[in-house]
């Protein structure tokens, strides 16, 4: 599959990095082309490359590596007719400037305000819940990190979480866009928790868990929801 990834700060590179070691070809693109196309000669990944956003809008997955506060709605509105039927897997989280708040309300979440303005594009939330410094080492103690991937779309978000094969992370489907809301609701949260104990920005959700079956414990007294 070919990803397009536009912006070249520290979320788009290390998704283009991961994408292209995950055997995925990945165009890396710029408003400033040059500087995609350095990028890329450094990190030296045949499935790499880098150049302008025309050329990462040409693929059929695309990946904006945008903050809403920096205009990124705007942007994408004016990519409207070249972004339609494509997938748009939208990772980025409505922070404000100093990351202690959103620039949305609880009604709503970036994914939704996205898929608003662009109602012919698949959209598709995933990785609002890893900081960046997850993809430098996501392997914690034995445990990966877990992706949340959610949209009203069910074969786009399968199809996310069948481009996670391959990377370090375990990919999970959660359901519907409007899920988005909690996913970076759960960001913000781990924002703050991980500053006051000292693991910002390495850190992560893991979902636990095991199979119940009835009976299998007498002690307990089933699970709360029948």
């Amino acid at each position: 599959m070919k990803i397009g990834i536009l912006g070249t700060g520290r979320m788009g590179v290390r998704l283009a990095i991961m994408y292209s070691e995950a055997g995925h070809e990945v165009v890396l693109g710029s408003r400033h082309p040059a500087r995609a196309a350095g990028i890329a000669e450094k990190l030296d990944h045949p499935l790499l490359t880098g150049g302008g956003y025309r050329g990462a809008l040409e693929a059929p997955v695309v990946l904006p590596a945008i903050f809403i506060r920096d205009g990124l709605l705007d942007q994408l509105e004016d990519m409207r007719d070249r972004l339609a039927g494509k997938i748009l897997i939208d990772i980025t989280n409505p922070f404000n400037d100093d990351y202690s708040d959103f620039v949305t309300p609880w009604t709503t979440s970036g994914a939704e305000q996205i898929a608003a303005r662009l109602p012919r594009t698949r959209v598709v939330g995933a990785f609002k819940n890893v900081w960046w410094e997850v993809f430098d080492a996501p392997d914690f103690g034995g445990r990966r990190s877990d992706v949340y991937v959610v949209s009203d779309d069910d074969e786009a978000r399968t199809e996310v979480i069948r481009l996670g094969a391959g990377t370090p992370f375990r990919h999970l489907d959660a359901g519907a866009l409007v899920n988005a809301r909690t996913v970076e609701r759960m960001t913000l949260l781990s924002g703050e928790l991980g500053t006051r104990y000292g693991f910002f920005p390495r850190m992560n959700y893991t979902l636990l868990g095991e199979p119940w079956t009835p009976g299998q414990a007498d002690h307990t007294v089933g699970p709360l929801i029948a």
